[in-house]
C-alpha cells in the first residue's frame, strides 16, 4: 500500500527499529521474555499446543526505558502536527492521558507491539513492519472507528450466529480470535471454555463510532443480554469474567463483566434454538425500555437474584418479583397469563397460592415466575396487560395470552 504520511513514516520506522535493538539487547543481557502456553482445541481431534511470546507485556514493562530515547521526542513532535494522529490517540487512550502520553502509548508503542507480535519477538522483518504500519495508517485516516467487545459465555450454546439486537450478536467462538491479540487470554477465560459444547460461544458488541464518539457501555449491554438469555431459555448462563475490547482491530482494553452476569447460577445448560432466538431478541429490546417502570425493574432484579439463592430466600425473592410484576393478586393473574387449559391453570394456581402463603416454591412455581417475567416484557404495556387479565378473571372477553410466555 502507498504511504499516506511520508513525513511520519521514517520517524516511526526509526523508532520501531531502534526499539527492537534496545529490547533485543535486554534479552541478550539476561531479561526473560515471558511465554504463554496456548491450547488450540479441535473438535473431533487432538488439541494442539503452542508457546507464544508475550511481547506486549515485555514491552510495556520497559515503557520508561523506551520513552527516554531521543527518537521518541522527534516522533511525538511530528505526531503533534498531525490532526489525525491526535484524534486517533485520544480515541484509544481516553481523555485522562496527556497529549504526549496518548501519542506515545497508542501510536508509537502500539506500532511497536503490532510489529513485534507479527515478528514473534525482536528479530526484525520488513514485511511485518509494513503490514503493521499500513494498518496504523488505515486507522489514522479512517473516517470513523470500529469497536468491538467480546465476552465468553457458558451454560448456553447456539449452532450459528444469532443477532440479538443492533450491534449485538451471540455466536460460536473462533479459535485464536482472542489469543491473536492477548496471548495470555487463556488464563482469563472460564474453566473449560472452548472445549465443551455449552462453553463454546461468545457475546459480541459491535459498533461503528464517529470521530470523537465514546465507546458503548459494553459491560451493561453484555449483562442485559445474559439476562435475556436466562429468561428465554432457563439456561444456567453466565458471561465473562472479563470482556475483551478492540478498537480499529487493536487491543483497547480488558474490563470486568458485571458480577450478576459473570456469576454462573446453578442449573442445566441449554441451547438458543430457532424458536427461542426471536423471543430472546424481543426480551432484550424490552429490557432496554424497562427503566421507566420501577416495579418491573424490581421484579427483574428479584427474579435474577433468586437464581443464586437457597431456600427460604429464593422463594421470598420470587414472591417479591411476582408481586411487583402483577400486583397483590399475582397467583390468579399469573395462572390466567400462563395457562390456557383449565386443569393446567388450576394446578399452576395451587402451586402459586402455596408460594404466596409462605411455602417453598415448587419447580412449577419457579418456572412460572420466569415465564411471567418474559410474558410481561413481551406484552410491552404492563398496566394494560394487568387490566386484560382482570377482565378475563371476570369472565369478560379474553385476550390472547399463550404467545407471550415461553
Amino acid at each position: 500500500m502507498p504511504v499516506r504520511a511520508p513525513h511520519l513514516y521514517p520517524l516511526l520506522r526509526g523508532f520501531v527499529l531502534g526499539s527492537f535493538v534496545v529490547l533485543g539487547r535486554e534479552l541478550e543481557e539476561g531479561a526473560d521474555l515471558p511465554m504463554a502456553f496456548e491450547e488450540h482445541v479441535q473438535r473431533g481431534g487432538p488439541s494442539l499446543y503452542e508457546l507464544k511470546p508475550l511481547v506486549r507485556a515485555f514491552i510495556e514493562e520497559r515503557e520508561a526505558l523506551l520513552r527516554s530515547r531521543e527518537d521518541v521526542r522527534l516522533a511525538v513532535e511530528e505526531l503533534r502536527r498531525e490532526p489525525a494522529a491526535a484524534i486517533f490517540a485520544r480515541a484509544h487512550a481516553g481523555v485522562r492521558a496527556t497529549e504526549d502520553d496518548a501519542l506515545f502509548r497508542t501510536v508509537l508503542l502500539g506500532l511497536l507491539i503490532s510489529t513485534a507480535e507479527a515478528c514473534g519477538g525482536f528479530d526484525w522483518d520488513d514485511e511485518s513492519f509494513e503490514r503493521a504500519y499500513a494498518l496504523l495508517e488505515s486507522s489514522l485516516y479512517g473516517e470513523g472507528r470500529r469497536y468491538s467487545a467480546i465476552a465468553p459465555v457458558v451454560g448456553i450454546s447456539a449452532p450459528k450466529a444469532v443477532q440479538l439486537g443492533s450491534g449485538l450478536v451471540f455466536r460460536p467462538f473462533l479459535q485464536g480470535e482472542l489469543s491473536a491479540h492477548w496471548p495470555e487470554s487463556r488464563g482469563l477465560l472460564p474453566a473449560g471454555f472452548g472445549r465443551e459444547p455449552d462453553r463454546w460461544c461468545v457475546l459480541e458488541v459491535r459498533r461503528d463510532l464517529e470521530v470523537g464518539q465514546e465507546p458503548p457501555d459494553s459491560p451493561a449491554e453484555i449483562a442485559d443480554a445474559v439476562s435475556a438469555l436466562r429468561l428465554t431459555t432457563a439456561a444456567a448462563a453466565a458471561a465473562g469474567p472479563v470482556l475483551f475490547e478492540l478498537l480499529d482491530g487493536r487491543p483497547f482494553g480488558i474490563r470486568p463483566v458485571l458480577p450478576i452476569a459473570a456469576t454462573e447460577p446453578p442449573g442445566e445448560p441449554s441451547r438458543l434454538d430457532a424458536f427461542r432466538a426471536p423471543i430472546a431478541l424481543e426480551v432484550l429490546a424490552a429490557l432496554g425500555d424497562a427503566d421507566g417502570d420501577p416495579a418491573l425493574v424490581e421484579a427483574l432484579d428479584r427474579w435474577e437474584l433468586s437464581l443464586f439463592q437457597n431456600e427460604p430466600f429464593r422463594s421470598e425473592q420470587l414472591r417479591g418479583a411476582l408481586k411487583a410484576l402483577l400486583g397483590e393478586t399475582w397467583p390468579m393473574r399469573s395462572s390466567v397469563l400462563l395457562a390456557e387449559d383449565p386443569a393446567e391453570r388450576e394446578r399452576l394456581y395451587d402451586d402459586l397460592a402455596a408460594l404466596a402463603s409462605g411455602d417453598a416454591a415448587s419447580a412449577l412455581a419457579i418456572d412460572a415466575a420466569r415465564r411471567a417475567v418474559v410474558a410481561v416484557l413481551r406484552a410491552g404495556d404492563r398496566d394494560r396487560l394487568v387490566r386484560s387479565l382482570d377482565r378475563e378473571l371476570l369472565g369478560l372477553p379474553k385476550r390472547e395470552a399463550s404467545r407471550l410466555a415461553v
